[in-house]
């Protein structure tokens, strides 16, 4: 007995020494922030991540493998536990969902019969899918089978749609398109998303400089969901009340419905859904990403400044806007009459884009109150310049500066201001034929000027400004003097304006814009009686900061007087510093000015990030599809257009009162339900509508 209990004893020793050297050698060492992170995790081993189990998903963080918010369950708050653990930028925390631009379904025709498997895989391996449209959706829902949590069903039109709020942005879907139609993004991966050549685009959202997607925000409108709309619009423009009233709607140009009957208006659906929000009494909410510590300074606090500033914000990242003037807004406050777009409605859509923590200081100029130097000795990060174009350029007459003669941007920022221009019972004439030209005009007829020219050295047909604002003039009694090309200032002894001496012109052969040369009538000297006259032919930035620091002396701009600039990226030569709007382009529009503003918020989080400053593979920057441009869309019916409401040219000339009016509720339904919902190829015709409702 004692003999076995030893022999016992002796075994266990043996079989303990051996273990142990079994340790030593055999030892694998497992990196303890694995079991930490898959604490973090639901526990569920769905699956929904893509991994065999939370362990496997926990492991794949670890390597680099999986970012933070890799497990589809848990949630965000779990998601920056384990961003906290890896010490990774708190960003990447963002919650992803599935998103689906594709809208073709039934719609796009087929380019043969297919009678096998019932599955996208399936088909697209025979000539990349049955569909004409080659980045189509091909309808057969292998991402409504692979969905594990009911987020994605095939709607009644043959595409798939996504239920965001119970979407956990696992990304099965995703992986098993093979068209690579769903993408699983984050709220910063949509807003920074550019137009590309391969996307499911409109012909109108192609168009649009700002790239808002069109028919999407359209349909929203249509089905009653205004809330939706605004979301959309703001996606991609965050001054959707300022550009509802004042954008010239490009996007309408390329309407396919204006190829068989008028387009849809695009800009008052726009305005519509902008003042919908305004006038509900509430903010809707605006989603921001988790702060990545960097900081930027935003010089200019114009449309440009402002969207640059809000993107950033969006992205994370802290913005301070620099302005020269009292209050934010630039040309939407100093340059765009109160008729046009009031100020309570600048002031209201600005002060939403503060409170998303963006602080703003006025009164300050760049190269005067501070410089580039302060900026950096600040501490930020990177700098944004878009100062606007303030300076207008001169007619180079004689007499051009006497008592009595003004500039165009000049004196509309002074008006805008407040200040008192005794004009009433006076003659008036206006050089150009721009649209700040008719802003001139319009205003000095509201301050009391008995009569008002625009002097013009081309025709009508040459006009660069927007037809309807021409229109609108001629409606509030403007003379047009057109062909008409200014030669010297007359004054009276106290150097007071009694004169404009002209010079009559002829059209001649085309110069390099592709108009006809004026060229001026030998002999034809006229005058015409003017108490002020203002000259509005143009305006360009001031860069005078230049020259407050050396940092700029490398700086590198055009003969216009504008940033030269990578015109997708709009990163100067000096890296860290940023432009856009009329700084980088020259005067150009609002909504120009705008998506300028988020291409640089673009290019500024890439270079805060540490990554490559670039443009989008395949970008179709100002570029459209050439297959989606139309010559003939059959199908549609004539639908009378909505008419935008306006107050009378006898009553609005006598105030600064808004002039255009919103669209009523049964007015905007009635237009969303004019848009064909287009994509690259398939479009919604009137006569299928008509069919199914008689149906």
């Amino acid at each position: 007995m004692i003999e076995a209990l030893f022999f016992m004893l002796l075994l266990g020793a043996v079989c303990g020494l051996v273990l142990s050297f079994a340790s030593k050698i055999f030892y694998v060492w497992e990196d303890p922030r694995i079991a930490e992170i898959e604490n973090f995790l639901a526990g569920a081993n769905c699956g929904g991540c893509g991994f065999t189990g939370c362990g496997a998903a926990a492991e794949a963080v670890v390597k680099g493998k999986a970012l933070p918010n890799v497990c589809a369950v848990a949630g965000p708050e779990a998601t920056t536990s384990v961003a906290a653990v890896m010490g990774m930028d708190p960003g990447s925390s963002e919650p992803k969902i599935s998103r689906n631009p594709c809208e073709g379904g039934d719609r796009a025709e087929d380019k043969f019969y297919y009678n096998g498997v019932n599955s996208c895989q399936a088909v697209a391996a025979m000539f990349g899918g049955k569909r004409t449209c080659d980045v189509g959706c091909l309808g057969y829902g292998d991402c409504v089978s692979i969905c594990q949590f009911n987020s994605i069903r095939m709607g009644e039109h043959g595409y798939p749609e996504i239920d965001e709020f119970s979407c956990v942005g696992c990304g099965a879907c995703e992986r098993i398109c093979p068209k690579g139609i769903l993408s699983v993004q984050s709220m910063s991966e949509r807003l920074l998303e550019t137009n590309v050549e391969d996307a499911a685009l409109a012909p109108c959202q192609q168009t649009c400089p700002a790239e808002i997607d069109i028919p999407g925000y359209i349909g929203s409108i249509r089905e009653g969901n205004y809330e939706a709309a605004v979301h959309i619009i703001r996606e991609r423009n965050p001054l959707l009340l300022a550009c509802g009233r004042v954008c010239p709607h490009p996007c309408e140009d390329y309407c396919r419905r204006s190829i068989e009957d008028e387009a849809v208006s695009i800009n008052q659906l726009k305005r519509f859904a902008a003042d919908y929000e305004m006038n509900s009494g509430k903010r809707l909410p605006i989603s921001v990403a988790p702060s990545t510590g960097k900081k930027v300074a935003v010089v200019g606090g114009g449309p440009a400044g402002i969207s640059c500033a809000y993107f950033l914000r969006r992205l994370g990242h802290d913005a301070v806007i620099f302005e020269a003037m009292p209050k934010l807004g630039g040309m939407l406050r100093y340059g765009i009459p109160e008729y046009r777009l009031p100020k309570k409605t600048v002031d209201w859509e600005i002060q939403g884009i503060l409170d998303l923590g963006i602080e703003a200081r006025t009164n300050v100029q760049f190269g005067k109150d501070f410089t580039i130097n302060d900026l950096l000795t600040e501490g930020f990060d990177a700098i944004f310049v878009g100062q606007g174009a303030w300076v207008d350029y001169n007619l180079k007459i004689d007499g051009e500066e006497s008592k009595g003669c003004f500039k165009g941007i000049d004196f509309l920022s002074r008006l805008s201001g407040g200040e008192e221009i005794p004009i009433e019972g006076k003659k008036a004439a206006v050089v150009g034929g721009g649209n700040s030209a008719i802003d001139c005009v319009r205003n000095l007829l509201r301050c009391g000027a008995e009569e008002v020219s625009i002097v013009y050295r081309r025709t009508r047909k040459e006009m660069p400004a927007n037809e309807v604002e021409i229109e609108a003039a001629e409606h509030e009694g403007v003379k047009f003097l057109f062909l008409a090309a200014p030669n010297k200032v007359i004054t009276d002894d106290d150097g007071n304006v009694t004169h404009l001496e002209y010079l009559q012109m002829e059209l001649g052969e085309p110069d390099a814009s592709g108009r006809r040369r004026p060229v001026p009538i030998e002999g034809s000297e006229t005058q015409l009686p003017v108490d002020i006259l203002i000259t509005a032919i143009g305006q360009q930035p001031d860069m005078g900061f230049k020259d407050s620091s050396d940092k700029l002396a490398d700086l590198q701009i055009t003969r216009w007087n504008t940033f030269d600039t990578d015109p997708e990226t709009l990163q100067t030569n000096i890296p860290y510093l940023f432009t856009a709007g009329d700084a980088a382009t020259g005067p150009s529009l609002v909504v120009e000015a705008i998506g300028g503003g988020r291409r640089a918020a673009r290019s500024i989080h890439q270079y805060l990030m540490g990554e490559e400053v670039k443009a989008p593979e395949k970008s179709l920057f100002k570029r459209h599809i050439e297959e989606s441009l139309f010559t003939e869309v059959p199908g549609v019916v004539k639908k009378k257009r909505s008419t935008m409401t306006e107050l009378s040219p006898e009553e609005r000339i006598k105030n600064f009162e808004e002039v255009d009016q919103t669209l009523t509720e049964e007015e905007a339904l009635a237009e969303a339900n004019r848009c064909l919902s287009c994509c690259r190829l398939c479009y919604t015709p009137d006569l299928d509508k008509l069919e199914k409702d008689v149906a």
